[in-house]
């Protein structure tokens, strides 16, 4: 009798435990499944049925190559570029700034930076947190941004922006900056100063909404960068021998490497603006490259006629000032327009950067000069030239019967200009309360290659 009612209590225990681990499974799958849709956004999309059919395959894979190319130009483009420009012991420094901002913006971008430029609209000012951590960015097409590529791949693309803008503001305080200084204020100036613009323009935000045009960044990247670049040369002033000792570049060769990589780059950054395999990046992709000739050519022919001789770092630079002013324009005007404007581009930055020697402004690799004035004219330029013709998308310029662009163009220009000047200088007062800006006489004699990182860029 014992042994069958202990038979009978272990077949109820049996049961009890089996009931237990089954619910136990149910609940484990569960939440597997749901953490699972939560970090895969395209398996929460399969999941509530929505389309992905509508992806392009060819607009797919160029987005994906213009967002390499934007990368390219990053590292190793601009670290050689400016790596160049600067004095044997501050090369690698100048290096890892580049290096730097684009890991620490990658990561700040993925988290919250992409929802905050290009979340769902607040304000026509900011986008919200609705996607943070990429919640909800998925495979499937955004319509509102590009409809025929996957939502993510518009994301990177849009990151590799993101982080070249606070690198080019590194040329402006080159050779003097603590590199603790340099990380909190590249992340800050990004969630800060470039989200709320990049909502303004291409977020949803009011300038976008007003009607103003820029195709690849002439004002989200250069005007921002540059009104940026002009208040940290002010706030950190000029190097120690400015204007008493030679501060030439040491490489040359590394700079004219530089120069090629960004060259190369700026096709992914104007034609893959158009976000698609199509007959607006073939104009972006013809635009950019005439109106970079047309730049160097243009530098070189003003310097040759003032200073006796024609350079290798003019043409350099006269090819970058055309690839920056041509940038907000490259989708929306004609050929012929891109080379007006490669040649205005090396006239006015070659004449601002003189002018800048002679106002004592210590902007070490001439961000304002070329991309802070290059933003500007190619952001007036584009309500001059911009054609309907071009970018049924856009709008008709001066040029084409439309006043209306032009006045809405420099409104852009200077409500950029403006928030980028008075949040750069917040953020670089803060921080230099904080922490200070500026390396020490000591470190900066020694060179931040020593100073900030123990490392030398040439054998003694």
């Amino acid at each position: 009798m014992g042994t069958a009612l202990e038979r009978v209590s272990n077949q109820e225990d049996d049961g009890d435990f089996m009931m237990g681990y089954g619910y136990a499974r149910v609940i484990g799958v569960a939440i597997i499944t749901r953490l699972t849709v939560v970090s895969c956004p395209a398996l929460a999309e399969e999941a509530q049925g929505l389309p992905s059919n509508s992806i392009n395959a060819g607009d797919t894979a160029w987005i994906l190559t213009a967002s390499a190319l934007v990368l390219i130009m990053i590292v190793p483009g601009l670290a050689l570029f400016y790596g160049g420009l600067v004095r044997t012991k501050n090369v690698l420094a100048t290096i890892m700034h580049s290096f730097a901002i684009l890991c620490l913006v990658t990561l700040l971008w993925i988290l919250v930076g992409y929802s905050l430029a290009f979340g769902p609209d607040h304000g026509g000012v900011i986008g919200g947190l609705d996607w943070v951590g990429l919640i909800g960015v998925g495979m499937s097409p955004n319509p509102t941004y590009a409809p025929t590529i996957p939502h993510q791949a518009f994301m990177i693309f849009q990151l590799m922006f993101a982080a070249i803008t606070p690198a080019l503001i590194t040329g402006a305080f080159a050779e003097r900056m603590r590199f603790s200084a340099l990380l909190i204020f590249a992340g800050l100036w990004v969630l800060f100063i470039y989200c709320p613009i990049a909502h303004w323009m291409w977020g949803g935000g009011w300038l976008g909404k007003w009607g103003a045009l820029d195709f690849a960044g002439g004002a989200v990247v250069h005007i921002s960068s540059g009104a940026a670049a002009l208040v940290c040369a002010l706030k950190l002033g000029p190097r120690r021998g400015y204007g008493i000792e030679h501060l030439a570049p040491h490489n040359l060769p590394l700079t004219l490497l530089g120069t090629g990589l960004l060259w190369f780059g700026w096709f992914g950054f104007n034609a893959g603006s158009a976000l698609g395999a199509n007959e607006i990046a073939v104009n972006a992709f013809i635009t950019t490259h005439a109106a970079a000739a047309a730049g160097a050519f243009s530098w070189v022919v003003v310097e040759w006629r003032y200073r006796k001789v024609p350079t290798v770092l003019g043409m350099a630079s006269g090819a970058i000032a055309g690839l920056a002013t041509v940038t907000p324009a490259a989708g929306y005007v004609s050929v012929l327009a891109a080379i007006a404007i490669g040649l205005a581009a090396g006239l006015a930055s070659y004449w601002a950067i003189v002018l800048k020697a002679k106002w004592r402004l210590d902007d070490a690799l001439d961000v304002v000069g070329i991309h802070g004035v290059g933003g500007c004219l190619g952001i007036v330029a584009t309500g001059l030239f911009a054609s309907l013709a071009i970018n049924p998308h856009g709008a008709n310029g001066v040029f084409f019967g439309d006043h209306h662009l032009l006045g809405v163009q420099i409104l852009a220009m200077l409500s950029v200009m403006a928030f980028s000047v008075v949040g750069t200088w917040l953020l670089l007062t803060c921080i230099d309360h904080l922490l200070g800006l500026r390396v020490s006489q000591q470190e900066e004699e020694l060179g931040l290659d020593l100073s900030q990182h123990n490392e030398r860029a040439y054998s003694q």
